[in-house]
């Protein structure tokens, strides 16, 4: 392809030219949506692995209905012609900053990690990208996982020189 000039050229004459839009919304951080350990299946080192049991559900499919429409408006509203929606059917997992499936808290019968991000099962076990948090907001939570990461680190580093991982 050319670059310079008559590259900008050609991209300002009318042509066969497609936009596209993609949209991610949150999973609510439903309490049946879970990943345990299978106690029946083993990996090749016989630890037992996981077991994921969540889905999407009423809301979620609600929401993909209406980030489409939005989109189109958008679209529509800016004299976009020939516009149309799809959806690809979502899987879990298939998106970006999923959350949710470690919750953090105070209690481990309704939490998989304690306040500074170990398994309340095996204590040398860290967990500190968005699994610990059941939802999250509109903004990309990297910042926050980098302090959670940071914040571990440190508590991890104080407890081996105690003699306690």
């Amino acid at each position: 392809m050319e670059v310079g000039g008559a590259w900008k050229d050609a991209i300002c004459e009318p042509g066969d030219w497609t936009v596209g839009f993609t949209a991610f919304g949150e999973t609510l951080p439903y309490h049946e949506n879970k990943i345990t350990l299978d106690k029946s299946k083993k990996d090749k080192w016989g630890l037992p692995v996981l077991s994921f049991d969540a889905e999407i559900k009423d809301n979620e499919l609600k929401m993909r209905g209406d980030m489409q429409n939005e989109m189109k408006e958008m679209l529509d509203s800016i004299g976009v012609k020939d516009t149309y929606t799809y959806d690809n059917v979502y899987g879990l997992g298939q998106g970006i900053h999923e959350m949710g499936t470690a919750r953090m808290g105070r209690d481990p019968k309704t939490s998989v990690l304690n306040g500074n991000n170990q398994v309340w099962d095996a204590l040398n076990v860290f967990v500190t990208d968005g699994a610990c948090m059941t939802s999250a907001g509109c903004v990309n939570p990297s910042l926050t996982y980098m302090a959670l990461t940071a914040r571990a680190v440190d508590f991890a580093v104080s407890e081996l020189k105690k003699g306690n991982l």
